[in-house]
């Protein structure tokens, strides 16, 4: 056994053993280094560390886990708002819910927060990568052999739709909601733009500040759609508004964590493994579908989605509203309903 190795199972037992005595609160953060983390084009992430969040009881079966990916620019403490009792999207009173970090978010290994590989010097990942890194985290951490079900919004339904094909007995559910199985020319339009704007700025030597301003103006206006900003900011309102996606961005932006979730979404495709056959891909799936799509959608088109629905029999269900890709949240009721229904049956 190599030193590199011996550590890490130091380090994985040292962090089973305090999981099962230390009693910590759930919806507490907590971060496990997995190792040396080799990604899929061949680089390292050095001593990778993944964070995640658990809510409810793991039954005596280890039947009833639920994972929940973070989205693009979020993390595992905005999917913790979506969980709790019977009236929230994932009921932990009946599920084990492990909300998980991506990579790149700022708590799990990023650009902005790593210590040997800071900046540029930190490799590219994919959204293969994000899944990779949280099955090991879940398998050779916390010990578990199933889940039982996946659930992810937009960033986080890319990674639904990769765990799917990518581990395909691993969970019996999987709700991939305005995520895609690989993005369409609009969508890269959409993650260009936000790219240009980083890289330009950089290279003019812009303060982040300046580069982060750009981007909320990029994202807020393609994230709902026209009618809505019409119908809910007047132009005399709209002041207040701008200032309030500026003072929401400054909360969480981080230039090379954003940029580097933006490469790893702009190279997803879930049907590379299988040669870019699509037909395959789906083949591959064991578990059952729920596929839900905006069909107002301007950041992650719905065609890809609603396509991979169609090719694995699964069920679909549209929202079309003018919320655009929030177009869930704003029917939050139903929505609910829907993902209780498919879960509890």
């Amino acid at each position: 056994m190599t030193c590199s190795i011996l550590r890490r199972t130091v380090r994985v037992f040292v962090m089973v053993i305090f999981l099962s005595v230390s009693g910590l609160m759930a919806g507490s953060l907590r971060v496990a280094d997995i190792g040396d983390f080799e990604l899929e084009n061949g680089n390292v992430i050095t001593d990778c560390q993944v964070g995640y969040r658990t809510f409810g009881k793991l039954n005596f079966w280890k039947s009833n886990v639920v994972i929940f990916p973070s989205w693009f620019g979020g993390t595992s403490a905005g999917t913790a708002n979506l969980v709790g009792g019977p009236d929230n999207l994932i009921d932990s009173t009946k599920y084990y819910v492990i909300c998980l970090d991506a990579l790149g978010d700022g708590i799990s290994s990023s650009p902005e927060n790593s210590v040997t590989q800071p900046g540029e010097k930190f490799p590219r990942f994919t959204i293969r990568d994000m899944v990779k890194s949280q099955y090991q985290l879940l398998t050779e951490v916390l010990g578990l052999k199933k889940a039982y079900a996946v659930i992810g919004g937009s960033m986080g339904g890319m990674q639904a739709f990769e765990w799917a094909a990518s581990y395909p007995d691993f969970m019996k559910k999987v709700i991939p909601y305005v995520g895609s199985t690989r993005l369409t020319s609009n969508d890269l339009l959409f993650i260009e733009a936000e790219l240009s704007a980083i890289r330009n700025g950089k290279a003019c030597g812009m303060p982040e500040a300046g580069i982060r301003e750009i981007v909320a103006r990029i994202q807020s206006m393609v994230v709902q759609t026209p009618a809505y900003r019409v119908r809910n900011t007047t132009p005399e309102a709209f002041p207040d508004y701008l200032a309030g996606v500026d003072d929401g961005f400054e909360r969480f932006f981080r230039t090379n964590d954003w940029k580097a979730q933006l490469y790893a979404m702009q190279s997803h495709d879930i049907s590379k493994p299988y040669g870019g056959g699509m037909q395959k891909a789906a083949d591959a799936v064991r578990a059952d579908l729920l596929v839900i799509v905006s069909q107002q959608d301007h950041i992650v088109n719905p065609t890809p989605a609603m396509e991979f629905a169609r090719l694995t029999n699964a069920e679909l269900v549209v929202f079309d509203n003018d919320c655009g890709h929030l177009a869930p949240g704003c029917e939050m009721a139903r929505f609910i309903e829907i993902v209780h229904q498919f879960l509890d049956d």
